[in-house]
């Protein structure tokens, strides 16, 4: 593929300097959990990505946490939803991964 793109192209394409990041996440629920609380956990959880301008894109236990515009998620941002899951009761387990490039995951991030 060629390397020597225009900036018209990279943006269209998301690379180079418009790549945009944000990160994977996995959620364990306590076995004895009802699906009226996990659709409520979820609810609320949906609520505070938005209020964040986070977006969701998943299931119930695995899922990509983006920007709902385009642009990157901060480390900030990462952190504080971290946070927010692990004040939650109805999970046992998550695991975050650190910031990714949600259009080409395997791609490292670029150093700008």
């Amino acid at each position: 593929m060629a390397t020597n793109r225009s900036q018209r192209l990279r943006k269209k394409l998301c690379v180079d300097e418009f790549q945009e990041l944000g990160f994977e996440l996995n959620l364990d629920f306590k076995e004895d959990l009802s699906e009226e609380a996990i659709d409520a956990f979820l609810e609320a959880f949906i609520k505070a990505l938005d209020a964040n301008g986070l977006g969701y894109v998943g299931g119930e236990g695995f899922g990509l946490v983006c920007l709902q515009k385009r642009g990157s998620v901060t480390e900030e941002q990462r952190a504080a939803v971290e946070a927010w899951l692990k004040t939650r009761t109805e999970l046992t387990n998550t695991e975050i991964s650190p910031l990714l490039d949600v259009w080409y995951p395997e791609k490292p991030i670029n150093k700008a």
